[in-house]
């Protein structure tokens, strides 16, 4: 599985980091960005759950 961040749509809450940080972090712009692909099988459900939880849908889990 695969994350990706729409940079465009990201408000910088870091809520994705915060529910995710195996997978998602904040960059020197505050954006949302992957750290890791493909995402470890032991992160999946988090960052399902960081997509589910994204205020702006910014993100995306793909197979």
């Amino acid at each position: 599985m695969k994350a990706v961040v729409d940079r465009d749509a990201c408000i910088s809450c870091g809520l994705c980091a915060t529910i995710c940080p195996e997978v998602f972090e904040l960059d020197d712009e505050d954006i949302a960005v992957v750290i890791a692909d493909p995402i470890p099988e032991d992160a999946v459900d988090s960052a399902k759950e960081a997509e589910e939880s994204c205020p702006t849908e910014a993100i995306s889990i793909e197979e």
